[in-house]
């Protein structure tokens, strides 16, 4: 990876983590503060070093372990970590329809069967961890959907949706230029693969008007439960 996509990346991480792990006001520190600034700082140097500290400070990580974890995962240098969480169930059961039958709360089920796998970037393995957009092609092939593997053409499948409040369960929220992928679960919750050091999970859908790029249905619309 070339250094100007090396800091591309690092600069759609940092507003991702600004997003995802914003402390509650009772908890602002000096210490994340620092470590927020740190962040900042070494995103706009390249030094991949420096910036992986900053982040695995960010997130709330410490040590060697986390640093070289962090390193590997981001495509920095050396190999991606491997994941330690195992998946059961990852193939599509029971009422789940796939191939043309299969809809948005289809697209939701299955998605939530990868709950616990960690985040490796550019990972597409259950077994060892996924990326944001590995994970979502991982859904929906699934499902018998074929999607390309990468953000910035995923961003175009489908069929657009004009605003976050028609968004629909099973839709693919892209956010910050392309950065970032995430699959709407309804009720203003999302699934997603966010950032180094964390795992697949559901959350409450930080994803707003002003970053996002793009809504993109695959499938016909799910209904919130």
């Amino acid at each position: 990876m070339s250094m100007t996509e090396a800091i591309g990346r690092m600069q759609g991480i940092q507003a991702m983590i600004a997003e995802l792990s914003r402390p509650a006001a009772t908890e602002t520190s000096a210490a994340k503060t620092a470590a927020a600034t740190s962040l900042a700082t070494a995103t706009g140097t390249g030094d991949s070093a420096t910036f992986t500290e900053a982040l695995a400070a960010a997130l709330g990580g410490s040590g060697a372990t986390d640093v070289s974890a962090l390193t590997g995962s981001l495509g920095l240098g050396g190999a991606a970590a491997a994941g330690t969480a195992a998946l059961t169930g990852a193939k599509a059961t029971g009422s789940v329809h796939t191939g043309s039958a299969a809809t948005g709360n289809d697209v939701v089920a299955v998605a939530k069967k990868y709950i616990g796998v960690p985040y490796v970037w550019g990972g597409t393995n259950p077994a060892t961890g996924m990326d944001c957009s590995g994970f979502t092609q991982r859904v929906f092939k699934d499902l018998g959907v074929e999607i390309p593997r990468v953000v910035s053409d995923q961003m175009r499948q489908g069929t657009p949706v004009a605003s976050l409040a028609e968004a629909k369960p099973g839709d693919l929220l892209v956010s910050f230029g392309g950065n970032h992928i995430s699959i709407y679960l309804g009720n203003g919750k999302a699934i997603d693969a966010p950032v180094p050091g964390k795992t697949i999970q559901i959350r409450d859908a930080w994803e707003q008007q002003s970053n996002l790029t793009s809504i993109r249905r695959i499938v016909p619309a799910g209904t919130a439960s």
